[in-house]
């Protein structure tokens, strides 16, 4: 309803949406044209008898100071940028999603705690949620989400809807295909009058953890030593491409294989946000080779410029094999393939 040039209905709900994803989960306001956090998609894990935070750590989950983020096993857990950064003797990083759907759940039920007491600062009861799913989410799956969120968190009305219809729906269509490339996969999805034909999904297990990975080999291969920042202790200026001249932060605790892993990460997708490329015409190597080059300094001091040869990555390799296509036929042979199993 309106009157007088003002909307009357759905900004006065206080409705919530949450994006779910395999690199990280959105959160906020519907009414709000951005999202009000966006947690990363993983949790450290400190089992007990490993190190714990005070109870007045950052971005720990703390929903009820009894039980916080202490289970009755007594492992404690880190939730978000800050908490995850910090080096902890025996951290495990672990990820509650896989395949891009939810796969460990006291882990995603330990997220939405922080996310309600830290990011929302509200109680789950007085916001109606709307929340994003993989396309091919099965139904078991579902049938858990809506258990834990009308029985633990007593959300007053819960909508559950595939992330493609809300893609096609934020660019004003109810009938398209969307071309969806994530952290863990690349697919193609068509959508009818709001409704997902999942038969003719083609889905590569390729996405951007997959670039993330070739950025990795790529420095490795040049020589490039990755080292995390919190191994620095302290740095040199040095010129372009000279040896890094740094020192080994001291006392450094005992971190695992998986959180190190993580900081290297971390690392090489700062390089690929700072350096990385998308040609936006077709293709030329001539032409692409009059670009300037980008400049990136990594955390020992390290740094140099990387032109276009330095980096052949992103020329089509995500989707080049989407659904055992014919390697080379990219993205418009992701949407052929779709559209050849649609039957509407």
């Amino acid at each position: 309803m309106s009157a007088g040039g003002i909307l009357y209905g759905g900004d006065e709900i206080g409705a919530l949406v949450f994006d779910v994803g395999s690199q990280s989960l959105r959160v906020g306001y519907a009414q709000e044209d951005s999202p009000k956090a966006e947690i990363p998609a993983v949790v450290g894990v400190v089992e007990d008898g490993g190190q714990t935070a005070s109870i007045d750590t950052p971005m720990d989950v703390d929903v009820k100071p009894d039980t916080n983020n202490v289970t009755a096993s007594g492992n404690k857990y880190f939730i978000d940028t800050n908490a995850l950064y910090v080096a902890r003797k025996g951290m495990e990083i672990q990820s509650y999603m896989k395949e891009g759907m939810i796969e460990d759940w006291d882990l995603f039920e330990k997220v939405l705690d922080y996310t309600y007491s830290k990011c929302i600062e509200s109680g789950s009861e007085y916001h109606p949620v709307l929340m994003s799913e993989a396309p091919w989410n099965i139904r078991s799956k579902r049938e858990k989400l809506l258990e834990l969120m009308f029985e633990k968190y007593n959300v007053p009305a819960f909508f559950l809807v595939k992330n493609a219809v809300l893609a096609a729906f934020a660019n004003g269509r109810a009938t398209g295909l969307v071309f969806d490339s994530g952290a863990t996969h690349t697919s193609a999805i068509p959508v009818h009058d709001g409704y997902v034909l999942t038969h003719a999904i083609a889905k590569s297990p390729l996405g951007g953890d997959y670039l993330t990975m070739q950025c990795k080999q790529f420095l490795q291969e040049n020589n490039i030593d990755i080292i995390p920042p919190y191994m620095v202790g302290g740095k040199e200026a040095i010129k372009d491409k000279e040896p890094p001249k740094w020192t080994r932060k001291k006392n450094l605790p005992e971190v695992t294989q998986s959180w190190h892993n993580y900081s290297v990460k971390k690392v090489v997708q700062d390089f690929q946000q700072s350096v990385l490329q998308v040609s936006e015409t077709p293709f030329d190597e001539k032409s692409i080779l009059n670009l300037p080059p980008s400049h990136y300094e990594f955390p020992n001091g390290y740094h140099q410029d990387f032109g276009c040869r330095a980096l052949p990555y992103s020329r089509g390799s995500v989707v080049q094999n989407i659904a055992n296509m014919q390697p080379g036929s990219g993205i418009s042979g992701a949407v052929t393939l779709s559209t050849r199993g649609q039957h509407v």
